[in-house]
């Protein structure tokens, strides 16, 4: 190889050379202020339940709850979003629960707010799917479908009275046409200008939501096909995109995170708001699972995904590994 002098010219690999090189040329940096949490609480229980698809993760009381959300910002994550599990009994074809000032999800806002204040971002999630005994995320007609527009009365005021009990940001993720513009317009009217919106502008029926569902104790039979999006589809999210920013929203989200960082990329992109990504409970579960088989490094392939969701664009990640992720950042 003499004879071509210093050949190769080009080496990039001196760039990797040491833990500390590699580190200085990153090009893609987590910041614990990039995560958010999301997190459950079940009504009528004394202690955690764990949910078995999602090793590590539990159904808070309102007591862990509130001790989840200080651990979290004391880690330096910048957000929780709560999701409630009312009591069966209290399911019905409305969601009423939902709605209900003394409900576990605003209640457990109240408490949340109580103890963290405004120093982390309490988020609220605003869909009906765990207050119907049906399972959907909205109201049924007669015919058994999804009514778009009776949802949306319904998730008026679900807004309102999330933001009465404390949310700074309210997360509405049903997929109903018109959504942002009408808790925009809720929100507004009772002078909570100052609550934000977190569009669920890229929802897909994904396979991945099975752990979830388990999580917040679904009753769904069938399937969302008719309202979240086709996961052929690219421009549709485009459109889903350019509807919620002309509606009012403050952020936008692409979730499920990991199978559509084509459409995560592209989204941001396309924005100047902030862009968030859920990695969802499928996607925690598949690495926990393959951890604990030991067919691969847990904390290599969990950074490694991260990593993967910031890189594509996202601003925020919505991840059950928030607080752990971020302890160690």
């Amino acid at each position: 190889m003499t004879e071509y002098g210093s050949f190769p010219g080009a080496r990039p690999r001196r760039l990797r050379t040491t833990p500390a090189m590699r580190r200085m040329v990153a090009e893609t940096r987590l910041h614990p202020a990039d995560l958010i949490l999301p997190a459950f609480v079940r009504e009528g229980i004394g202690e955690p339940v764990a949910i078995g698809s999602m090793p590590g993760v539990v159904q808070h009381t309102r007591d862990t709850l509130k001790k989840a959300a200080v651990e979290a910002l004391e880690a330096g994550v910048s957000g929780i979003m709560l999701f409630g599990v009312p009591e069966d009994a209290k399911k019905d074809a409305l969601g009423t629960a939902g709605t209900d000032p003394d409900g576990i999800l605003q209640v457990a806002l109240r408490d949340v707010r109580a103890e963290v204040g405004d120093d982390l971002i309490v988020m609220s999630d605003l869909c009906l799917d765990e207050f119907t005994d049906h399972g959907h995320c909205g109201v049924l007609d007669a015919e058994g479908r999804v009514d778009n527009d009776a949802t949306l009365e319904r998730y008026a005021e679900m807004a309102q009275v999330q933001a009465d009990a404390g949310a700074h940001v309210v997360g509405p993720s049903g997929m109903m046409d018109g959504q942002v513009g009408v808790i925009r317009d809720a929100l507004d009217t009772i002078g909570k200008e100052d609550v934000s919106i977190l569009a669920y502008t890229a929802k897909y029926s994904s396979a991945f939501y099975g752990p979830f569902r388990e999580a917040v104790g679904s009753s769904l039979t069938g399937d969302r096909k008719t309202y979240q999006q086709d996961p052929a589809n690219v421009r549709e999210s485009l459109r889903e995109l350019a509807l919620d920013l002309e509606e009012g929203a403050d952020m936008v989200m692409v979730k499920p995170a990991g199978p559509y960082l084509d459409i995560l990329a592209k989204v941001a992109e396309s924005v100047d708001v902030p862009v968030a990504a859920y990695q969802i409970s499928g996607e925690y579960a598949m690495i926990e699972a393959a951890a604990q088989r030991g067919w691969i490094e847990r904390d290599r392939a969990i950074l490694e995904t991260l990593l993967g969701i910031k890189r594509a664009g996202a601003n925020m990640i919505l991840t059950y590994w928030a607080t752990e992720v971020a302890r160690g950042l």
